[in-house]
């Protein structure tokens, strides 16, 4: 299993979380904040698919690229199959139809970027940081 996990890059869901500064995203309420505080600094929300290939695949990649700290924006984290509900909400509240993995960048209240499966990987995150 060590050289499987070694080739193909493992499951270990929770190590790839640990590795960046996520909050989780697993209420309703924590919406509103998310707007509120766009308003003095950018919020990113990544929703996950814990059971999509695609979706570790995409995740792994912008765990490797993912450079800010705390103090220039707050990453959100939605397991969406855990948490279809809240996944919901967030295409709602913030305009954007569901798609998985999907990065979703929000400023000022509204979404100022995203975009989905390998296209997030592409997202220059600098210019809304």
């Amino acid at each position: 299993m060590g050289l499987f996990n070694k080739i193909f890059g493992g499951t270990n869901e929770e190590n790839e979380q640990n590795a960046l500064p996520w909050i989780p995203l697993d209420n309703i309420e924590t919406l509103d904040i998310i707007a509120e505080k766009s308003k003095t600094k950018p919020q990113i929300i990544f929703k996950h698919s814990t059971r999509c290939g695609i979706s570790s695949m995409v995740l792994r990649g912008f765990k490797n690229s993912y450079s800010f700290s705390e103090a220039q924006a707050d990453l959100y984290y939605l397991d969406l199959l855990n948490y279809r509900n809240v996944s919901d909400e967030v295409g709602y509240k913030f305009q954007v139809m569901h798609q998985s993995p999907q990065l979703i960048v929000i400023k000022n209240g509204i979404t100022v970027a995203h975009d989905s499966h390998g296209a997030i990987n592409d997202l220059d995150l600098e210019q809304f940081i």
